[in-house]
């Protein structure tokens, strides 16, 4: 894979004061759900924004970049939301990202890489923090050149916006299936008083397709993750459900010291049995299920309170949830 070089540079809007960039991280969640698939402002309203690097026929000789923009939303530059690409985890609407085929250089055989992300600044209570982005992907026509990348950065406003971390997961050869995937960040000192980036890229050449799709986007502080367990046996630790709150979908994870038979299963506030998320055989060591918010019938429960339990040979271990909607 080409290891491009990545120029984004930073919003001019957000060239503010030092006692703004003084605010902490905010998290966000998105599930593209509520936005209006036909609004041609709806990712801008979300606070999307896009850039374009470009880079001469070998791939790697920058020639020159244009943004930040707020994103599009209408099928022929950079993203839009897409309709009936997901699945029972992703609901009815989703993100897909690709090329700026509105960008004619695609036909002198030019890479054109295209930047789709949030962009947030970093302040003082954030030093120490580890910062989580999560988020579902599968593959759509990503075509012969075309790669993508998912992506954490930080960029320095007082250097010349240049990037002092570029945390990536490579996206070009994912299944057309959805799974689930994550990235991190740990904010020292230094990076006070810079901005903050997550989100997807791509780069294509000579108007190949290049989309992937995302959806159930979070970005969160990993304390909030529950990296401790919420109750631990002999053979098996359980720890608490991340995001929560969550909408409209939770990771449980636990981690069993042998092999074998479980079972996972959610409850509501009464004790009925909503769902049951695993039951078989597992062998020892690390595991994560998500529950989607709906029940054994496939339908979307009500927000509330829930309790998770993990059944082991040893005995029940149980952790609470709250969906909010």
């Amino acid at each position: 894979m080409r290891n491009l070089v990545i120029a984004v540079l930073a919003v001019t809007a957000l060239l503010c004061p030092l006692a703004a960039l003084a605010q902490p991280l905010a998290s966000y969640t998105q599930n593209f759900e509520s936005l209006v698939q036909s609004d041609a402002n709806a990712l801008t309203n979300d606070g999307w924004l896009v850039y374009g690097n470009v880079y001469d026929t070998d791939g790697t000789s920058y020639l020159y970049g244009y943004g930040a923009y707020p994103a599009p939303n209408n099928g022929a530059a950079f993203c839009q939301i897409a309709i009936g690409e997901g699945g029972l985890e992703q609901g009815a609407q989703q993100l897909v990202v690709f090329s700026d085929y509105e960008n004619t250089d695609h036909a002198l055989g030019y890479y054109i890489e295209s930047n789709v992300f949030q962009e947030q600044p970093i302040g003082s209570d954030d030093v120490g923090n580890t910062w989580v982005f999560e988020f579902d992907a599968k593959l759509g026509n990503l075509e012969l050149l075309s790669t993508a990348l998912a992506f954490i950065k930080t960029i320095d406003p007082n250097n010349g916006y240049a990037t002092t971390n570029f945390i990536t997961s490579d996206m070009t050869s994912i299944p057309s299936t959805w799974n689930h995937y994550s990235l991190s960040i740990t904010i020292d000192a230094g990076l006070v008083g810079q901005l903050c980036q997550f989100g997807f890229s791509n780069t294509a050449t000579l108007y190949q397709g290049s989309g992937v799709f995302y959806d159930n986007i979070s970005f969160h502080l990993q304390d909030v993750t529950g990296t401790t367990p919420v109750r631990a046996s002999v053979d098996a630790i359980l720890r608490q459900n991340y995001p929560n709150p969550f909408n409209p979908s939770t990771s449980i994870e636990f981690t069993l010291n042998k092999s074998q038979s479980v079972e996972l299963s959610v409850f509501d506030i009464a004790g009925r049995r909503v769902a049951t998320l695993l039951k078989g055989t597992l062998g020892e060591g690390d595991h994560t299920v998500r529950w989607n918010g709906r029940n054994e019938n496939g339908a979307s429960v009500a927000s509330g309170r829930y309790s998770y339990v993990l059944r082991t040979e040893s005995g029940e271990l149980s952790g609470n949830m709250v969906l909010l909607k």
